[in-house]
């Protein structure tokens, strides 16, 4: 149960912070979208492409929910908090730490969508999206750390100080 689980929109850094922060605190990293992606053999958004929205959203919850591991940074999808079982088992073996920030540096960080894999449907945008998630990252959040205006040092050193204060409580 000593996981760290990164949740937050694409673009919030959970790949990024993921890498670092598992080096600093010597845990081991993955990236869920990888494990996605191994698992059918394709790219994200060619998923999508050949399951749909409906069937991305299920291979990518039995994924996650699939996930064992120990003294492990998770980075997850930014849809991972559409499955509940993926959601309900990730918090059983680790803390979900939401990376949040505004729409505004969202859009910014963002290029296209598709390319990236985001699980977005045909007539929705990017600010349809974000409303759309952000109470469900709050909701399953244990922790949540605001990146706006941080380096990767300061989310970094944030959240490995919640560690160290919390592990006990784990």
């Amino acid at each position: 149960m000593d996981n760290i689980v990164l949740i937050g929109m694409p673009g919030s850094g959970k790949s990024t912070v993921g890498v670092v922060l598992a080096k600093s605190l010597g845990y081991r990293f993955l990236d869920s979208d990888l494990v996605i992606q191994e698992r059918e053999g394709k790219k994200l958004h060619e998923i999508i492409s050949a399951k749909g929205l409906a069937g991305f959203k299920q291979v990518e919850e039995e994924a996650n929910a699939s996930i064992v591991a120990e003294h492990t940074v998770i980075a997850t999808g930014g849809s991972v908090v559409y499955g509940q079982k993926a959601m309900e088992h990730l918090k059983n073996i680790g803390k979900v730490v939401y990376l949040k920030l505004p729409y505004e540096e969202i859009e910014h960080r963002l290029g296209d969508l598709n390319e990236r894999g985001v699980a977005v449907e045909k007539e929705q945008t990017l600010r349809d999206l974000y409303e759309e998630r952000i109470p469900l990252y709050e909701k399953y959040a244990d922790i949540t750390i605001s990146c706006f205006h941080k380096e990767i040092r300061q989310i970094i050193a944030e959240i490995s100080e919640i560690v160290k204060e919390t592990k006990e409580l784990w």
